[in-house]
């Protein structure tokens, strides 16, 4: 029973870091464009308020990912999905910390990159969550 309890929070937790990672490019494709101080404000702690709570979001998937590891790890440890999966969480924990150097070049003005790009990449954690949804559900190997 906790496993399913696990997994039901660890869901939970996913779907809040995806939100924010979603939605942390989108909110840059609007800074790029925006000349005015107020919105230049206005942006910088939006950007720094969402990216805190996509922040607990990585956590808490993390943490329960690996309570749910510890509550079955004869299950997990075997299937290669499975690292193929953790390999791909480990790529966009790295994408959460690149987001967070971006929040610093707005809020510093040292931004170079234009709304094309974060429009680019506001695509990666749409692909890698494709991907990492087939691993889970098909389990193809």
């Amino acid at each position: 029973m906790l496993p399913l309890w696990l997994k039901a929070f660890h869901l939970f937790f996913v779907i809040a870091w995806f939100v924010g990672l979603f939605y942390l490019p989108r909110l840059f494709v609007y800074h790029t464009e925006v000349s005015d101080e107020a919105g230049h404000a206005r942006f910088c702690a939006m950007e720094r308020r969402l990216y805190a709570m996509t922040t607990i979001g990585m956590v808490g998937t993390w943490l329960l990912g690996i309570g749910l590891l510890l509550a079955g790890p004869e299950i997990y440890l075997k299937s290669g999905w499975l690292h193929a999966k953790l390999t791909l969480v480990l790529a966009l924990s790295g994408y959460h910390g690149w987001l967070k150097t971006r929040i610093r070049a707005f809020a510093e003005r040292r931004n170079t990159r234009t709304a094309k790009f974060y429009r680019l990449m506001n695509e990666l954690p749409t692909v890698l969550l494709l991907i990492i949804l087939i691993l889970v559900v098909v389990k193809p190997f």
